[in-house]
């Protein structure tokens, strides 16, 4: 199977960065911004835009709050889904597999990286739970900063999640809606990944 261009290489991971980085020069506004998607205890799916932190050859990083409705409903399935769509591009990448919890260094050193405000804003939110006003979140977030200073430790409730894909899946838009489709597949991390062209 003929595989050049954009598509070419022996490894998913490296093409999905090269992806992302030609989408760093043209797409206007965060070219790392996902649509990510996971399931509740009833098998209802949900789907909202996070930012993608990483891509290595573990697999595709986010951070965020682990007792928001999505970082519960990644605790209790162990699976999610993402997809990174460039406009600007005209190409997407599709992955889908087990999501393991990052709450060590790495989590530690992105969290001293963001600004303070959001810093401080990720211990104030309670993320995903009702809230009374915003009058009341921003009185919320005085009392932090009162308390935690201008050097907040990272939250024990706020981390990493790695995406460790079993199917990754790059797509091209082509003429006449004929779009070109690769799909790599693996039935658990340590297989080898298959590789197949889809019908658009």
């Amino acid at each position: 199977m003929q595989r050049d261009g954009i598509f070419a290489g022996d490894n998913p991971f490296q093409i999905a960065r090269d992806w992302l980085a030609e989408a760093e020069t043209g797409e206007l506004n965060d070219p790392n911004a996902v649509a990510l998607a996971t399931v509740d205890p009833s098998g209802l799916p949900n789907v909202r835009m996070v930012l993608l932190k990483d891509i290595t050859d573990t697999g595709f990083w986010f951070y965020t709050n682990y007792e928001s409705a999505k970082g519960q409903e990644i605790a209790a399935s162990g699976k999610a889904a993402m997809v990174l769509h460039w406009k600007s591009l005209r190409r997407q990448v599709r992955i889908r597999g087990d999501v393991v919890k990052e709450d060590g260094p790495e989590a530690d050193a992105y969290f001293a990286s963001r600004s303070l405000k959001s810093r401080l804003g990720a211990w104030a939110s309670h993320q995903s739970q009702p809230l009374e006003s915003r009058t009341k979140l921003m009185a919320e977030v005085a009392k932090v900063t009162s308390r935690k200073g201008a050097n907040p430790a990272r939250p024990p409730f706020w981390g990493g999640f790695r995406i460790v894909p079993v199917e990754i899946e790059f797509w091209a838009d082509g003429a006449f809606r004929l779009h070109d489709r690769f799909v790599w597949r693996r039935e658990t991390h340590e297989n080898a990944w298959e590789i197949q062209r889809l019908s658009p």
